[in-house]
């Protein structure tokens, strides 16, 4: 291969994001089928720590270590 083939290869920290969004996603989509919309708004900003807000930062967490992946992968490049 050329040195100059951008290849992604294998990526822990890209994966590793996309899973932590999937869970985050799947409990916000299940809290909000099994309650209201308006009940799990409440939850997410009401002062008690929630499955919301966990899910809220597993989602930030998640972009933070897909981002990290991208520096990662850029930085080799160079």
């Amino acid at each position: 291969m050329c040195p100059e083939y951008y290849r992604r290869g294998k990526n822990w920290f890209t994966a590793m994001g996309v899973l932590f969004i999937i869970m985050a996603v799947i409990v916000l989509v299940r809290q909000i089928l099994l309650w209201s919309p308006e009940f799990v708004l409440d939850f997410l900003l009401n002062s008690e720590i929630t499955h919301e807000k966990i899910s809220m930062g597993m989602i930030v967490f998640g972009v933070f270590m897909i981002a990290l992946g991208f520096r990662k992968n850029l930085d080799q490049t160079r």
